[in-house]
């Protein structure tokens, strides 16, 4: 079937297009949308264990990670993802050290102090990645370490490569929230010494919610195995959790047809390649910025290699009105998201991840906003800083 454009399609469908431009959930990819609406199989069936087989194959190439190394779907969302490396990786007692820097990273820190965990945290004031160096200095006795890639909430891209390769000498495990950066920004599990990493199938992917793709180092089977204690989740237990995905035996009933949509999903990214996503975000992001910046709009976040590509974080200029504004383009079909918690009223984040990150639903953006805010010549600007990118 030809591919056609995710407003198109839905149309089609008989749904009014929408413009969905936040921070996640992302427009479903085409390919998902028809393979969300395949007739269902059992969760047993062989046809979805060979299908669970490619995902994991394909999960392998995206994480950047050996040909053993264990891959699945949670069925759940990326803070699923987020909560079962704590039940399973740490015991009442244990020390984690948390990179919070942002909504989710504090998240982290309230999880694993859940899980039971001794929690210290290291912070950068908000808009700032983590420093290393203040990581270093608060490593020592610590059994994982937990950081976010992308801070969703912010807009700030952490050096997790850096943080990795201190943690690699200190014996701790390393756990990665990659949400907003896995299918999009480079990542390298096994380069960079995680041991466990998920993301959230509605982000970068372009998939529907209600999945989250995981990836698990021997070494953190290694510590799971070794727990003194029982792990506290049953339903994202490791254990159960590769019974399923590799022994093909029952462990609770998946969704099928949310893995059938994931698949497709993830293949296309893989298809494109992932470092043309990477390079279309890029380009995206520019173009977005060079057509605000003369309405007043600035980067939220000072320094650009802090700045996360897949989550345009922009400072709002003086006297807009955010809630109004949103909620006037809201009535055009056009969903933009502000800021979170001591952000609100001061930024705007602009989703630029999966099928986001295309000229079109942003150039629906530039329409409304230059009569909104009364801005002639916005959409030019923005239609001459994408025509470089277009020509290539």
């Amino acid at each position: 079937m030809a591919m056609l454009p995710n407003d198109v399609f839905q149309t089609e469908l008989g749904h009014v297009a929408h413009t969905l431009l936040t921070p996640g959930p992302t427009p479903i990819h085409p390919d998902a949308v028809r393979a969300l609406m395949r007739p269902m199989l059992g969760h047993m069936d062989r046809e979805v264990f060979a299908l669970n087989r490619e995902i994991q194959a394909d999960l392998r190439q995206m994480y950047g990670t050996a040909p053993d190394t264990f891959t699945a779907l949670l069925a759940g969302t990326g803070s699923l993802g987020m909560e079962a490396g704590f039940a399973n990786l740490v015991e009442p007692g244990d020390t984690v050290l948390v990179c919070a820097n942002g909504s989710f990273g504090r998240r982290m820190a309230e999880m694993a102090a859940r899980a039971g965990a001794q929690v210290r945290v290291v912070t950068a004031p908000l808009g700032e990645a983590i420093d290393p160096a203040d990581v270093a200095d608060q490593l020592d006795g610590a059994q994982l370490v937990a950081v976010v890639h992308g801070e969703t909430s912010t807009g700030v891209l952490n050096p997790v490569p850096q943080i990795a390769e201190l943690v690699r000498g200190s014996g701790a495990l390393l756990t990665v929230d990659a949400v907003t950066t896995a299918g999009m920004e480079p990542f390298s599990m096994d380069a960079w010494g995680v041991d466990y990493v998920y993301t959230g199938a509605q982000k970068c992917l372009s998939a529907p919610p209600g999945l989250a793709p995981v990836a698990v180092s021997e070494r953190a089977f290694e510590r799971f195995f070794a727990r003194r204690t029982p792990n506290p989740s049953w339903y994202s237990d490791f254990g159960g959790l590769r019974d399923y995905w590799v022994h093909q035996t029952y462990h609770h009933t998946v969704p099928v047809n949310l893995h059938f949509a994931f698949h497709a999903a993830l293949r296309a990214a893989l298809n494109e390649g992932l470092e043309t996503r990477q390079r279309r975000v890029q380009q995206m992001g520019e173009a977005i910025f060079a057509a605000l910046a003369p309405l007043g709009f600035s980067h939220y976040v000072p320094q650009p290699a802090a700045r996360l590509p897949t989550v345009l974080a922009l400072r709002l200029p003086e006297g807009l009105d955010d809630a109004g504004t949103r909620t006037r383009l809201r009535d055009r079909g056009i969903s933009i998201t502000g800021g979170l918690g001591p952000t609100a009223g001061l930024i705007w984040r602009l989703g630029l991840m999966g099928e986001a990150a295309r000229p079109e639903p942003y150039r629906d953006l530039m329409v409304a906003l230059q009569e909104l805010l009364d801005a002639p010549g916005l959409v030019q600007r923005y239609d001459e800083a994408l025509t470089p990118v277009l020509q290539r």
